[in-house]
């Protein structure tokens, strides 16, 4: 019911063939459909299905921010921690015109922490957090989410 998308080659891939299935059975444009992002507070795959749209997915790091867990939220980082676990994330394909982006910060996923790979390439998708702050606040602070850190 949970993919780890750290451990997959090339994980836009996999993201890519979830909004191509998903516009295929609800009969969507391919061109204006996206994939939305919300963070549950499941640290463990216990209890989760799978998804009829979507899927679940984990191994992803949060730098430049930490996470409440209670406000499911972006909240500053604590001192001396530079990286934290984020919780299981729902992705979500929809219609792009669907969106309702109040209170969220698109946030980079990226492969590494030197937020590229040996062959240049970085991005992987971007996912929508929720925060109370405005987006500038993060991006000041290089918020960015990595599959794979440096330990």
């Amino acid at each position: 019911a949970v993919m780890w998308l750290s451990g997959l080659h090339i994980p836009s891939a996999y993201l890519t063939a979830l909004v191509q299935t998903t516009c295929r059975i609800k009969k969507w444009p391919l061109d204006k459909s996206t994939l939305f992002t919300i963070v549950t507070k499941h640290t463990s795959s216990e209890g989760l299905e799978h998804l009829e749209s979507g899927c679940y997915v984990t191994g992803l790091y949060l730098e430049g921010a930490s996470w409440n867990h209670e406000k499911a939220a972006l909240r500053p980082q604590d001192p001396k921690v530079l990286v934290v676990d984020l919780p299981i994330m729902q992705v979500i394909p929809m219609e792009a015109s669907k969106l309702k982006l109040h209170n969220t910060f698109l946030t980079p996923v990226y492969v590494t922490q030197a937020r590229k790979n040996a062959m240049g390439v970085g991005l992987v998708f971007e996912a929508y957090l929720a925060t109370s702050e405005h987006e500038s606040h993060w991006t000041l602070q290089g918020c960015a989410l990595c599959l794979n850190i440096d330990t």
